[in-house]
């Protein structure tokens, strides 16, 4: 089955019905905070106070929106709050990794209620890592108290080029029998939701831009097993190219790329020299163990804090030959942030003075006057906020609305 290029199912569409524009303006202004009152409501939007009374009564009605007393009141009666209701749904997302899968729950105003990790290698198959993925998810909605008839949408992030139209990874290298498998549709029906997948680095990316303080163009370098990137545009928009491969700068030939083999069969790839792996790999250290599925991670990370001198060259040697990538990417896009992801970028200073180097030497002094060079959240969970930021602009699309309005199941 074929998606729109917002993700939604093709017959969706043609069994909606058409929003009422007073009922679309009433949500997005409570939705943005841009009023939480129906007289604040109609002074800014300029809509009748009788159109404003009949289109918070139909969305309070639905379970969409609750009124309640703000509890602040100079003299008289309490003001009435209009706000988000917590049975108007959920939003269910996966961050999926070679060896493990960070998934999470968030309402509708995009607070995460709860988190997890489910330690599922990715090489074991769509089957497998859909089904435990879908379970710890199921999981959360039951320990939250949350109706599973009520998720909203359902994204999931893969560490490979995604067509985002058609909900499946296209052509991706280690990831054996994802390809074109139709993993959208499978938790579509899973979960009885719209459901998008898209590649790790975009949701990481859009997580990123997501914060108040940070500025776009965002280029965004996920540096694990392999390297991506994501680009969110000016607009606040993930770039996307024609064919879901857009962001695989893990295949771009390392200045020093020698004759390491990549994964995609070509040699010298800056994936086979620079990735988190290829430094594993030339250190000697094992990825997993039975016992520590992050096993490579602490090793590395011990190493790097004793001032290990092998562990700290091979970080340095992986520092400038992305550093050299990074730079082309700046030339190319332009952007006023980039930001460093995935286990290197938790060894920031190494990381971070590597890349600064190389890309303020490479680049044009135009490019990198105002550019701001720094890591992710410290707490991994980028791709989870962008997933949940991608979910809410389709939960509150123009179809998204319809969807909400329509939904007749039992709350």
């Amino acid at each position: 089955m074929t998606f729109h290029k917002d993700g939604i199912h093709p017959a969706v569409p043609a069994l909606l019905p058409a929003v009422p524009v007073g009922l679309r303006r009433v949500l997005d202004m409570v939705v943005s905070g841009e009023a939480t009152s129906r007289a604040e409501i109609a002074r800014r939007s300029g809509l009748a106070r009788s159109t404003v009374g009949q289109q918070v009564s139909h969305l309070v009605g639905r379970g969409i929106l609750e009124e309640i007393e703000s509890g602040e009141s100079v003299r008289g009666r309490p003001p009435r709050v209009l706000t988000l209701s917590p049975r108007a749904g959920t939003i269910a997302v996966a961050d999926v990794d070679t060896l493990a899968a960070r998934v999470a729950i968030a309402d509708l105003t995009g607070r995460v209620l709860a988190e997890d990790t489910v330690h599922v290698r990715l090489d074991s198959g769509p089957e497998t890592v859909l089904e435990r993925v879908s379970e710890r998810l199921l999981g959360l909605l039951e320990k939250t108290g949350r109706d599973p008839r009520r998720v909203r949408q359902v994204v999931m992030g893969l560490p490979g080029p995604v067509d985002i139209q058609r909900g499946c990874a296209v052509r991706p290298t280690g990831m054996p029998g994802w390809d074109a498998y139709p993993a959208a549709d499978a938790l579509s029906a899973r979960f009885r939701a719209p459901a998008l997948v898209d590649n790790d680095a975009n949701l990481m990316a859009l997580g990123e831009a997501t914060q108040d303080e940070v500025d776009t163009p965002l280029l965004c370098l996920k540096i694990a097993a392999g390297i991506g990137a994501g680009l969110v545009t000016g607009s606040g928009d993930i770039y996307r190219g024609a064919d879901g491969a857009e962001g695989d700068v893990g295949h771009i030939r390392a200045v020093d790329g020698g004759d390491a083999l990549c994964t995609c069969g070509n040699v010298g790839c800056v994936r086979g020299v620079a990735s988190h792996r290829a430094v594993l790999r030339t250190l000697g250290i094992p990825e997993t163990t039975d016992d520590d599925p992050r096993h490579g991670e602490r090793q590395l990370a011990e190493r790097i804090a004793d001032n290990d001198p092998s562990a700290v060259h091979a970080l340095r040697q992986a520092a400038t030959a992305i550093g050299e990538v990074a730079a082309m990417l700046v030339l190319m896009y332009n952007p006023r942030t980039l930001v460093l992801g995935g286990p290197l970028s938790d060894l920031r200073d190494d990381l971070l003075s590597g890349v600064r180097a190389v890309v303020y030497q490479r680049a044009l002094p135009l490019t990198t006057r105002k550019l701001t060079i720094t890591t992710t959240r410290p707490d991994g969970t980028s791709a989870i906020h962008g997933g949940i930021a991608l979910a809410l602009r389709d939960v509150f699309s123009e179809q998204g609305i319809a969807r909400l309005l329509v939904d007749d199941r039992e709350g």
